[in-house]
């Protein structure tokens, strides 16, 4: 059996917190119809993203489907840049599928989204533009990556309230910027990313 596997990244733009590469495989071929009608994470709600997730996750425990969400934090992305973050992220996320499913190279089938590209022992490997729109797989990984960081990012906003990031979940808004130049940089801020407040660095 061949099996695909889908892979979206999420959280290259937030000036704050770790990027996020999902992978997704579907086991078991009959489950596709579950997962109907479910559209890329962007254009989900966060009620809706959840929900889809929760459905993710009972599927998962059936053995229905699988996936993996690997994090880079604030820091590789600060030292060694955010392509590399990316890159390193994809590997494991792929890496620990194709581990789980227990298949050869040869057995698989990648789908990435946008300018994704998965290590060049995996042959059978296909970056499609706007990827997350036009494929079910791709967008399952979308919604596993976009919950369990925003999920993080929430956790972070109870540590430190002030800085609203269960709201901005990172990302550069206005409020974020006035928090910023109020409380000072925090270890979570990707420093290379916060180009309007470099007097904090």
């Amino acid at each position: 059996m061949k099996y695909i596997i889908g892979i979206d990244e999420v959280g290259r733009g937030p000036i704050a917190g770790p990027v996020a590469v999902g992978a997704f495989v579907i086991v078991d071929k009959k489950v596709r119809r579950l997962f109907a009608g479910v559209k890329e994470s962007k254009q989900l709600t966060e009620i809706e993203r959840e929900r889809w997730f929760g459905i993710i996750e009972k599927a998962k425990k059936q053995g229905l489907v699988n996936y993996r969400v690997t994090f880079q934090s604030e820091g590789i992305i600060d030292t060694k840049g955010l392509s590399f973050a990316i890159r390193t992220a994809l590997k494991k996320s792929l890496g620990s599928l194709k581990e789980y499913l227990k298949v050869d190279y040869r057995d698989l089938t990648v789908l990435l989204d946008g300018g994704l590209r998965a290590p060049s022992e995996y042959l059978d490997q296909k970056t499609i533009i706007k990827g997350d729109e036009k494929e079910t797989i791709i967008a399952l990984a979308s919604i596993c990556a976009k919950v369990l960081r925003d999920r993080r990012m929430i956790k972070l906003g109870h540590k430190y309230p002030q800085y609203g990031f269960g709201v901005h979940k990172g990302y550069g808004t206005k409020k974020h910027y006035e928090a910023i130049r109020e409380y000072g940089l925090l270890k979570e801020h990707r420093r290379s990313f916060v180009t309007k407040c470099k007097t904090y660095n």
